[in-house]
């Protein structure tokens, strides 16, 4: 008997469907599961991981995000992101990150969990003390400087424009000159 490979499949496929293993015709009833975001609080921002600035969408419900995704009406990235912003769920939502700081006292090989209300406090202790021990409130001229030395600061390209001002009249506040940005190193 010569058959060919489509008569073949033909034969087959009959025999399976007569010997009831074949597949069901029958229509199946479908349904969509639930969008995991329905109710969700959307928020825009931007992805902190380059100066590219691509735009972000953020899904929370009852204070906790639950999803993360590109910004399709963003006009640098239009929905799409790279590797890194499409991990960037994971940078909230993640059981390996730390959620309480923690502290190393000087010449001290163990960390310590404290509040972050000792932590501010310690830290705005920090600026102060350096702020105060290299303040310049006048140059060798005798001209007005209200400047500090003994602290410099290094910004981040992952802070978007609005965080960058309100950083920059922090710094110029406390009279810092030595401000320096990560695009620029």
């Amino acid at each position: 008997m010569d058959v060919s490979r489509r008569g073949f499949l033909k034969i087959s496929g009959t025999a399976l469907m007569a010997s009831g293993i074949g597949i069901s015709l029958k229509p199946v009833a479908a349904h969509a599961q639930p969008l995991k975001i329905k109710y969700a609080k959307e928020t825009t921002t931007i992805c902190p991981y380059c100066a590219v600035g691509c735009g972000i969408i953020v899904s929370a419900r009852d204070g906790k995000v639950i999803n993360t995704e590109g910004d399709p009406d963003h006009p640098i990235n239009r929905g799409s992101l790279c590797s890194k912003g499409g991990s960037i769920y994971q940078l909230s939502v993640n059981k390996n990150r730390l959620d309480k700081p923690l502290y190393r006292a000087p010449y001290s090989d163990k960390w310590e969990e404290k509040s972050w209300e000792w932590m501010l406090d310690k830290i705005a202790h920090n600026i102060k003390k350096s702020r105060d021990a290299s303040f310049t409130a006048t140059n060798a001229k005798g001209q007005v400087v209200n400047r500090t030395n003994g602290i410099a600061s290094i910004g981040s390209a992952a802070m978007d424009n609005e965080e960058c001002f309100i950083y920059q009249k922090f710094l110029r506040g406390l009279g810092l000159v030595y401000i320096e940005h990560q695009a620029r190193i």
